[in-house]
């Protein structure tokens, strides 16, 4: 995603929106202009500024672990396949459990500090890495796969020097789907219990009808997931040179005609 895309996707969906509350115009308690929000942010930019820095820390620590941990599951499924038969089955069971049954026990067993809520970050981010990157391992082309039998390396070494590389671009994939996921880890735990950071501000907006704060944070937030997916697409621009991808083109050349 080009920075220009994300700044036009962004303001396309602020038009949207302004558009929808000159068309329907609502009250502001139930649902704030664009305008409004703005000032809502501009009234105390201090305020969420520094909430807004608790959440950022807890989404980075948490995608950072939560990549980490992912990356490092599927490889070890890919190096000990008999033990990953058994290993996806507590993946996939973990990940169907809901996040707001799971908060309230994080919160629980770590307290209500940073470290619950780079849990849940944590388990948001972890299967989609895992999933995606598990599925390049083992999806490597059995010509290459095939090839390298013939030569001396041991399953180790095919692993790590050709099935790994190969399995980057699935890597990337699943970094880009679980990027934006972060904020939504680290949210869900401070609604649960917190002191700091937006979700507890939203909270506390929320139960005061300040719904111009609630969008100021939610602002803050989707600004935070743009940031994240950019960031993702610049660190892994280049490390996939024989994967390069395309822009794909809006009409066929042989469907074009010919004046």
């Amino acid at each position: 995603m080009r920075l220009s895309h994300a700044f036009g996707g962004v303001a396309a969906l602020v038009a949207v929106w302004q558009l929808g509350v000159m068309a329907l115009a609502p009250p502001h308690y139930i649902l704030p202009s664009p305008v409004e929000t703005t000032q809502a942010f501009l009234h105390q930019p201090g305020f969420l500024m520094r909430h807004g820095f608790v959440t950022l820390s807890e989404i980075l620590v948490g995608l950072a672990l939560g990549s980490l941990f992912g990356v490092a599951t599927a490889f070890a499924i890919a190096a000990f396949p008999r033990a990953g038969r058994l290993v996806w089955p507590m993946v996939v069971v973990l990940q169907a459990l809901p996040v707001f049954v799971l908060a309230p026990l994080l919160v629980l067993w770590f307290g209500f500090g940073m470290a619950s809520k780079v849990a849940m970050t944590t388990i948001i981010i972890f299967f989609p890495v895992a999933s995606a990157f598990g599925d390049g391992l083992r999806r490597t082309n059995s010509d290459i796969l095939d090839a390298v039998s013939l030569t001396q390396a041991s399953h180790w070494q095919a692993l790590v020097r050709v099935r790994a590389p190969l399995a980057l671009p699935s890597l990337i994939s699943g970094l880009r789907v679980a990027a934006p996921l972060a904020p939504l880890g680290a949210v869900v735990g401070e609604w649960v219990g917190a002191s700091a950071g937006l979700g507890f501000v939203m909270v506390q907006a929320n139960a005061r009808m300040q719904t111009d704060t609630v969008f100021a944070a939610m602002a803050i937030l989707a600004v935070f997931a743009v940031v994240l997916r950019l960031m993702v697409d610049r660190l892994t621009a280049s490390l996939v040179p024989w994967a390069r991808e395309a822009e794909p083109a809006c009409f066929p050349k042989s469907s074009r005609r010919s004046i």
